[in-house]
């Protein structure tokens, strides 16, 4: 197994995992346990540190462990869209792949959108559908 592979292998297991009950309970158990043992230390400048450097460690690794993940399904997200469009009739062949354009290019293609939506619900006020397909 590639290391890019086993760090994604390992992103997916530690983003899943935290982000269900038991990892919830896990930290729970964590700082309870710290708390617990604040008497037996006198609440000393080591023992507050053992949960600050604890929690700092996990929280920086955490976000490259969920940015890792958001990326892949956001990038899974982008392809099925992707394929949507491709395979409806009369949808937009250049909206696909929008994420890859610069902003002021994405800003052109809301403005076309803001304007469609603006005339639909015009549309819908007079009573009239909004279910066309618009000009190219």
């Amino acid at each position: 197994m590639s290391p890019s592979q086993l760090f994604s292998n390992t992103a997916t297991t530690v983003a899943h995992a935290s982000g269900r009950p038991s990892g919830f309970l896990l930290a729970l158990a964590v700082v309870l346990v710290w708390a617990a043992t604040g008497p037996i230390f006198n609440y000393s400048d080591t023992w507050q540190l053992v949960i600050n450097t604890g929690t700092t460690v996990v929280t920086f690794l955490m976000v490259f462990l969920i940015q890792n993940t958001q990326n892949r399904d956001t990038q899974a997200i982008q392809i099925k869209l992707d394929e949507l469009i491709r395979a409806t009739k009369g949808a937009h062949n250049a909206l696909m792949d929008l994420e890859e354009l610069e902003e002021a290019h994405l800003n052109r293609f809301r403005d076309k959108y803001a304007e469609l939506a603006k005339s639909a619900r015009a549309r819908l006020e007079r009573g009239e559908e909004d279910t066309d397909v618009p000009d190219a």
